[in-house]
């Protein structure tokens, strides 16, 4: 069976990957200080660090319309796989799913098409991403590969570090968290996702610190690590992102695989300079 996999913009293919057809990007806009940026592949990173920095105004996304989900959607390949940033977090879901039964109503009913919420960002959607490659390289059915994607979803664990929460809070994003240390005593927070809600899960005084705990709350908590691949997503934070790693494969000397990716337009924007997001 042919396949075709679907990202909206806020996940990122591995370099690796780049130019390969089995992908597809929907992408997501961004308004900064009254500019609309694309995230796309002509999106500027250092551009939309500097104008984020410089904005009076706090900076918003809009999701992909259902129309443009349709238009990814019209490909010559059997099974179609999308992927999308949390739906607790982004309408993004909620418009491929839409996209979705407005093809079939519209073009073809019979179409294999399948919307998983990552239930996280960044690298959790690259994660799905290629666990969505093994399954059918193995050769599995499009109805077998829709129930091991929801279980490895489910097995997922993302955690990560910011030097700025402002985007986030300002945006809505940090409804599940309680309490927020003072930025001023330099403590930084430990955060997390509970089914695509973003959670607190400890702190500590200064970024590195703060690294290590999130390092030890994912080595506490991850079983059969060879089987496990981690993603570190940074924005121009790649000195911290090679901590991240040096810290896990010391830790976790059998980890199948560690990579570091550039955040995309989204993952920075939200993230801001010095974030650092990983996923296992």
């Amino acid at each position: 069976m042919s396949y075709k996999i679907i990202m909206d913009s806020c996940g990122e293919i591995p370099e690796r990957y780049a130019g390969d057809k089995r992908f597809t990007s929907v992408p997501l806009e961004i308004e900064v200080g009254g500019y609309r940026i694309v995230d796309d592949a002509t999106l500027d990173r250092e551009d939309l660090i500097r104008r984020i920095a410089e904005s009076k105004t706090c900076p918003k996304s809009s999701c992909p319309s259902p129309d443009s989900y349709m238009d990814a959607y019209r490909v010559a390949e059997e099974d179609v796989y999308v992927i999308t940033l949390s739906g607790k977090l982004s309408g993004s879901y909620n418009s491929a799913c839409l996209g979705r039964d407005l093809f079939h109503e519209e073009v073809d009913e019979e179409k294999n098409i399948f919307v998983i919420d990552s239930q996280s960002a960044a690298g959790g959607e690259t994660q799905i991403a290629m666990k969505i490659m093994e399954l059918c390289e193995q050769g599995l059915a499009f109805e077998e590969v829709c129930e091991e994607l929801t279980r490895f979803r489910d097995s997922m664990n993302t955690y990560f570090v910011l030097d700025n929460l402002d985007t986030l809070r300002k945006n809505g994003r940090l409804t599940g968290v309680k309490s927020l240390v003072a930025s001023t005593l330099n403590i930084k927070p430990v955060m997390g996702a509970d089914t695509g809600e973003i959670i607190q899960l400890s702190q500590a005084i200064g970024v590195k610190k703060a690294l290590k705990k999130m390092v030890d709350i994912l080595v506490k908590e991850c079983t059969e690590p060879e089987k496990k691949r981690i993603v570190i997503n940074q924005v121009h934070a790649r000195d911290r992102a090679e901590y991240v790693k040096e810290l896990v494969q010391e830790a976790l000397p059998t980890i199948r695989e560690v990579m570091i990716l550039d955040t995309s337009g989204i993952s920075t924007m939200y993230a801001n300079e010095g974030g650092v997001i990983v996923t296992i």
